[in-house]
């Protein structure tokens, strides 16, 4: 099945435009003036939604969607959101043995709203469930699917409560074939993504990820893990704040090809003075980080760069290259932003390819972003032979020549 850019634009506007509905019923309940800060939709393994919610307490209330649209949604709160909502609300009290049905009564109001937009412009009714209230530690306050590794579309809004420093999350979940005929269904049939080929570049994609993770492990003897991989479409303008707003350092490069774009490689701080350090054959020179650490993450992001595309150009039968690695060290939003703002030069929205990996043996954590041009990775789709999906083997040759 296919579906176009144009419909995958429609259906992200409708969430950012329910997710805006659901504050303003915030704020006329409570007074909350709430901002929607990043909405996107990500095709990525059940498993790994709610990974950014890990080690902090929450509250979630959730609904099962019936009708024009089947599936699942969550409002989930930080914990400490809860207190001052509560008390926002007519004879609110934090603390009392009334907090569980009021957060209930504000979220199922808030609900409402997101979900009224929709059936608005599919021109029907969406029923949902009276909602359901749980308290957990990150993922566990999400919904478990039937199949951990079945890949799925989420829909997802970022909501930040500015001047509290708490935030809340929208997640939908909507069963992934009935979703697909209604994109293809608004579609106007131009610019075509076949969704099934999309499911396979992210497999290709966590076999990239795998082949960097097992290149660490080669050149650092640091054991190293994937994590999370996905792919994320979301207005160019919010491409940055797909990172979190602290120090990186890392490398960019260009990619040439089928498809073309932007891959960084980004580690932070204290990750980078770990793996480079654990490259050098000496003792750093200076305190801090030397030019050794530089030329260090230097080598090791052109390996790790090298390891993730040539996954893409062995199952696309194609050549992809890339400009020697950039080493950048910076906040997060400041490495990304010039490198979306080349990508926005000439489409309104972008894919975002993530991926994430991460060892139990010291500080290391390193994430990989890639920009594809758009309409050369519609490209690279038609051309892909679904058949040689599992052929990612990098040519190790070339990469340690």
């Amino acid at each position: 099945m296919e579906v176009d850019i144009q419909s995958l634009e429609t259906f992200n506007q409708l969430a950012y435009e329910g997710s805006q509905q659901a504050t303003a019923m915030l704020a006329q309940m409570t007074g909350i003036q709430a901002d929607v800060e990043v909405t996107k939709i990500t095709l990525m393994d059940r498993a790994d939604i709610g990974e950014e919610l890990a080690g902090q307490s929450f509250v979630g209330i959730g609904f099962d969607l019936e009708g024009a649209l089947v599936g699942d949604t969550t409002l989930v709160f930080e914990e400490a959101c809860t207190g001052p909502i509560v008390e926002a609300l007519p004879g609110g009290a934090a603390g009392d043995e009334m907090v569980e049905s009021s957060v209930k009564e504000i979220g199922n109001i808030m609900m409402s709203g997101f979900i009224d937009g929709w059936a608005d412009f599919l021109g029907t009714t969406i029923e949902h469930s009276p909602p359901r209230y749980v308290e957990a530690t990150g993922a566990d306050v999400l919904p478990v699917g039937d199949d951990p590794n079945e890949q799925v579309f989420v829909f997802k809004s970022h909501i930040e409560w500015p001047g509290e420093d708490l935030s809340f999350y929208i997640y939908m979940l909507p069963a992934y074939d009935q979703l697909t005929e209604l994109m293809a269904d608004s579609g106007t049939g131009e610019d075509a993504i076949p969704v099934d080929k999309l499911s396979v570049f992210n497999e290709m994609t966590k076999e990239g990820t795998a082949t960097a993770a097992a290149n660490v492990t080669q050149m650092t003897g640091i054991e190293t893990d994937a994590e999370v991989t996905q792919i994320s479409f979301a207005p160019v303008e919010d491409v940055p704040k797909q990172v979190d707003n602290k120090a990186y350092v890392g490398t960019a490069v260009e990619f040439s090809g089928t498809p073309s774009g932007y891959l960084m490689i980004l580690f932070d701080e204290e990750s980078a003075m770990n793996v480079a350090e654990a490259l050098m054959p000496m003792e750093p020179d200076g305190e801090g980080f030397t030019d050794m650490h530089e030329s260090a993450i230097e080598e090791m992001g052109n390996i790790m760069t090298s390891g993730f595309i040539d996954g893409w150009a062995n199952v696309l039968e194609t050549s992809v290259d890339h400009t020697p690695p950039r080493v950048v060290h910076d906040m997060g939003r400041a490495i990304i932003d010039p490198l979306a703002a080349q990508v926005g030069q000439h489409q309104e929205h972008a894919f975002i390819i993530e991926s994430r990996m991460q060892t139990a043996d010291l500080e290391f954590g390193c994430e990989i972003h890639a920009l594809p041009d758009d309409a050369e990775l519609r490209q690279a789709l038609d051309d892909l032979d679904v058949a040689r999906k599992d052929e990612t083997d990098p040519d190790v040759e070339r990469i340690f020549e």
